[in-house]
C-alpha cells in the first residue's frame, strides 16, 4: 500500500467546527445501530475508539451503555469534556493506550483505516487486550471500491481486514456499507463485526 497523507489530527480539531469534518454525523452509525438491534444490545462497557466529534459516544450512552471514548487530539477531548453528558471522554493514544479495560464492546469507525500498516499488529493487539472475553469489535473501515476521495484513509478488501484482525479475531460478517457524513456521496465502507478470540 503507498503511504497516505494523514492530518495533523489535532490541528484540525482546532481549527476546523466538528460539524464541517467529513466524517461528521449526528446520528448514530446506521450499521452500529442495526448491529445492536439485531443482538438486543442495550447495556455493558463501550470504548468509543477515535471518537473525534463525540456523536456515536453519545448516542452509546443515550441508548443505555456505559461509555468511554478516546482520542488522540487533546482539542477534540477538551471540546467534549465541556459537554454535560455521561460519557467519560480520554485522550489516548490506542496505539500506547493506557485505557483500562475490559469492555464489552468497542466500536472504531474510522481510527484504523488512518494508522500507519506498519502499526496494525499493535492496534489489534490492543483492542484484543481491552476487551473482555467473548467481546465485540465492531470496525468500520474505507473499502476498496471507495474511488471519489482520492486522499485519506487507506482502502481494505474484506480479506485484508481478515488477515489483519486474524488470530486475534473470529470474524462475524463483513459487509459493503458506507460512511455517513458531510462528504456526497457518501463515501463506500466495509463494516466489519468481529469477537474476540481466547489465546
Amino acid at each position: 500500500m503507498l503511504p497516505r497523507e494523514l492530518p495533523n489530527w489535532n490541528e484540525l480539531y482546532k481549527t476546523i467546527p466538528v460539524e464541517e469534518m467529513p466524517w461528521f454525523s449526528q446520528e448514530l452509525d446506521h450499521d452500529l445501530a442495526a448491529q445492536l438491534t439485531q443482538r438486543k444490545l442495550s447495556s455493558g462497557r463501550f470504548l468509543d475508539i477515535g471518537t473525534g466529534p463525540g456523536t456515536q459516544a453519545i448516542a452509546l450512552a443515550q441508548r443505555g451503555f456505559t461509555v468511554t471514548a478516546t482520542d488522540v487530539s487533546e482539542a477534540a477531548i477538551h471540546r467534549l469534556q465541556q459537554i454535560k453528558t455521561p460519557v467519560t471522554f480520554v485522550q489516548d493514544d490506542i496505539l500506547h493506550s493506557t485505557v483500562r479495560g475490559p469492555f464489552d464492546f468497542i466500536f472504531d469507525r474510522g481510527c484504523f483505516h488512518v494508522l500507519d500498516p506498519k502499526d496494525w499488529t499493535n492496534y489489534v493487539r490492543t483492542v484484543h487486550s481491552l476487551l473482555a472475553d467473548d467481546g465485540i469489535l465492531f470496525l468500520k473501515t474505507f473499502s476498496h471500491h471507495e474511488t471519489n476521495v482520492i486522499h485519506g484513509p487507506y482502502r481494505f478488501t474484506p480479506e485484508e481486514i481478515r488477515s489483519a484482525l486474524a488470530p486475534h479475531f473470529k470474524i462475524d460478517s463483513i459487509v459493503e456499507s458506507e460512511f455517513n457524513g458531510t462528504l456526497k456521496p457518501n463515501p463506500k465502507a466495509l463494516f466489519t463485526v468481529a469477537v474476540k478470540t481466547k489465546r
